[in-house]
């Protein structure tokens, strides 16, 4: 996916096949975000700055959790910063030096999508629905009776200028406000 600032192009696309230990990657990066671990990372992720042609920065993050993708609403660009899900775990990127700004666990499981909401973000994770301010700082989490999703997949999330409303496996729908509490 291709997003565009006021002066950058960022480009961000799955890169599963990068191993730090080969030198057959087909991307090389300027810096890697992700702890070391014993596990396979499901999703990750390289990210590439551009003013105009010229690549200025590239980093690649990665997270253990549920597998996520890249799609519209999985990162939020500002002009100073990507804001970006990666399995279970939000991060946060300086535009254009990437360097990691910071890290937080975004859901138990897999965090679909980020919005977002004044100087906060609102995050549609899998099994929580939270919001986090713009250091990072868990705001609130709320979580329901099942994942939060449909079977098939539509229309399981819509935030207004009200309210939040998420709608579970069984098709119970939750309606939160921007604090958090549950309306009825």
């Amino acid at each position: 996916m291709t997003f565009q600032t006021d002066k950058y192009r960022i480009e961000i696309f799955d890169d599963i096949s990068f191993a730090s230990d080969s030198s057959d990657n087909v991307n090389d990066y300027d810096l890697i975000h992700f702890d070391k671990s014993e596990y396979s990372y499901p999703s990750v992720y390289g990210i590439k700055v551009f003013d105009d042609k010229r690549l200025l920065k590239s980093a690649l993050i990665g997270s253990i959790g549920g597998g996520t993708s890249i799609h519209n609403s999985s990162a939020v660009i500002e002009d100073d910063r990507v804001v970006i899900c990666c399995a279970d775990t939000i991060f946060c990127l300086s535009i254009p030096s990437l360097e990691l700004l910071w890290r937080c666990q975004g859901d138990d499981a897999t965090c679909f999508e980020i919005f977002k909401h004044e100087d906060s973000y609102i995050v549609h994770g899998e099994l929580e629905i939270s919001r986090i301010d713009r250091n990072g700082n868990m705001m609130w989490q709320r979580s329901g009776a099942d994942i939060f999703t449909t079977p098939e997949g539509l229309d399981s999330f819509i935030i207004t200028k009200d309210y939040i409303l998420a709608t579970d496996w069984e098709y119970r729908k939750y309606k939160f406000n921007f604090d958090g509490q549950l309306l009825g």
